[in-house]
């Protein structure tokens, strides 16, 4: 799997300061509903910027706690700035499959973006609904990596490129088995939805901008694909200017802890 280190932390951190995934964040927050006052816990929690905005949501009253098993990133968030007005922000190193809180500890948990690296489900299931509190709210994001649509001036080449990307990952296609995983788990699920990142126009600053550096210091040396290859690709996909093409899908479940 893809393993966050430093370079591949900032990287990371860089793509999340994009438009495409500040709006993801303001549609995740606003999706919780999070009140003044209280705790949040933020499952893989990334190089924290999440986290702090979920602070700013509930106010000094309130709490949010994160997590995540990458140092890199924890380094990351650790240095984040917190408002005055925000509540206080903790990090702690800790997978989901054991999260260092007591039952019941949490108004709302949240995983953008995690689970697809995850290998027991059932298991980081179970604890996100361990540490909610009766009523509590749980918010899963992930992607289905087949929903990429990618233009591309050598489409053999960017399935390639694609196919190695894939192994990144536990499960390129979690969210297809997410709405059975969390009703086992003990959750009752409100209707899933999807929040497009879609560009069009080549622009660094966006989230598919970033995610051709990070896609190519993935796939170099995997499969057949040479430094010299994915350095055609990221040149090509660069060069389509006004005809660059990129749409992804992110698929939303929010869940809740029955009473």
């Amino acid at each position: 799997m893809l393993q966050f280190g430093e370079a591949s932390a900032r990287r990371v951190e860089t793509s999340y300061l994009t438009p495409d995934v500040v709006e993801q964040r303001r549609q995740v927050i606003a999706a919780l509903g999070l009140q003044r006052g209280e705790s949040v816990l933020d499952i893989g929690s990334g190089p924290g910027l999440l986290a702090v905005e979920m602070a700013a949501a509930v106010g000094s009253r309130g709490r949010v706690s994160g997590t995540d098993i990458s140092p890199s990133m924890l380094a990351l968030a650790a240095d984040r700035s917190i408002p005055a007005d925000a509540a206080p922000v903790e990090f702690q190193r800790a997978g989901v499959d054991a999260l260092p809180f007591p039952d019941d500890s949490f108004d709302a948990a949240v995983s953008t973006q995690v689970l697809e690296y995850v290998e027991v489900i059932p298991g980081a299931l179970t604890e996100m609904h361990r540490v909610l509190r009766p009523g509590g709210r749980a918010l899963v994001l992930d992607t289905d990596w087949d929903s990429i649509v990618w233009h591309s001036g050598d489409v053999p080449r960017m399935r390639r490129v694609l196919a190695v990307w894939d192994e990144h990952l536990i499960d390129p296609h979690l969210p297809r088995t997410l709405l059975g995983s969390l009703q086992r788990a003990g959750f009752d699920v409100e209707r899933p939805w999807i929040i497009p990142l879609f560009n069009v126009g080549y622009a660094e600053a966006t989230y598919s901008g970033g995610l051709i550096p990070t896609i190519a210091a993935y796939v170099t040396g995997r499969g057949g694909l040479t430094a010299e290859v994915i350095e055609a690709w990221a040149a090509d996909l660069r060069a389509l200017g006004p005809a660059y093409f990129f749409s992804l899908n992110r698929y939303v479940f929010l869940a809740h802890k029955p009473g």
